[in-house]
């Protein structure tokens, strides 16, 4: 049985749940179809740069999906299996259920980097973490390490500093992509350790991480050293979650980020994108739901027009 709606927002973050109170609120059948409501935003232990509101990341979603809701948003948790045009667009869930829509806003935000290393996905659970803020709480009095050279891996440290016996702070670089500032409190925390061209080679352990291997970063002969460490957290970046757009023809630039014009729109007509999945200088909340707004407003556009 197919359901019909005249929106379907692919991706439940900031983006994705502010079109959805934009879309509700101009009167059209409105679905989002997400993995899990709040996106990325529910792990940040703490927002204070989004005007008006102070608090955890989970809570501001929880407050985006209420009024999502209360406008009639409906709501699918589940994995999107594909997406394929038709009179309109038809989306297949993992469930198999089958969504018709009007115009598609896509909304699917970024994943984490790996290291692609020996151990990595071994310990995943049991030491290995891409979320200081999810799982830094289970390291407590414990030796971290915390691998990448921006802003998410010394915030990352400095949530761990607060936790941890004691940090590593590892970059292949010399930190060169973080803000002087932030680089500066983190370098004044007596129980960070920051560790410049390092490379990460093996994690290690039996039932859960022990140690981390590392070695230079190429220049003169390599030296093998290895750390004792309970726990290594992997801030490297992210990538766009825009696979799905190679069926739809959309245009992408090399990193993978969704082109859009100054309304949110694709080269694909009926299809616009909002969020971290767009490339912007700053990935932040505010910026995210701006930019769902105007692509609620552009699919409304779309749809009165057709």
């Amino acid at each position: 049985m197919i359901q019909k709606f005249d929106v379907a927002i692919l991706g439940g973050g900031p983006a994705g749940l502010s079109a959805a109170i934009y879309s509700a609120r101009y009167g059209m059948k409105t679905i989002v179809i997400a993995r899990e409501i709040g996106g990325a935003a529910n792990y940040a232990s703490k927002i204070e740069n989004y005007p008006g509101y102070i608090g955890s990341g989970k809570n501001l979603m929880r407050r985006f999906y209420r009024q999502a809701k209360k406008f009639g948003t409906e709501f699918l948790e589940d994995d999107l299996i594909g997406i394929k045009k038709e009179e309109g667009f038809e989306i297949i869930t993992g469930r198999k259920m089958k969504i018709a829509t009007g115009a598609v806003i896509i909304a699917l935000g970024t994943q984490k980097n790996k290291l692609n290393i020996k151990g990595e996905d071994k310990f995943l659970g049991r030491g290995v973490s891409y979320c200081a803020t999810c799982d830094g709480n289970f390291f407590r009095n414990k030796t971290v390490a915390v691998i990448g050279g921006g802003n998410s891996a010394l915030h990352a440290s400095q949530l761990m500093s607060g936790l941890a016996k004691k940090v590593y702070a590892l970059s292949r670089g010399k930190f060169e992509g973080a803000e002087e500032k932030l680089l500066n409190e983190v370098r004044n925390l007596k129980n960070v350790e920051l560790m410049n061209d390092t490379i990460p080679m093996e994690i290690k352990g039996k039932d859960s991480v022990r140690e981390i291997v590392i070695t230079s970063d190429g220049k003169g002969i390599p030296k093998l050293k290895s750390l004792k460490v309970d726990g290594v957290f992997i801030e490297i970046g992210s990538m766009p979650v825009s696979d799905i757009c190679r069926a739809l023809g959309i245009k992408t630039d090399k990193e993978g980020y969704i082109e859009v014009d100054i309304n949110m729109e694709t080269n694909s007509t009926g299809i616009f994108a909002a969020g971290d999945v767009v490339k912007t200088k700053l990935k932040q909340v505010i910026v995210a739901a701006s930019q769902g707004a105007k692509a609620a407003k552009s699919a409304y556009e779309f749809i009165k027009s057709n």
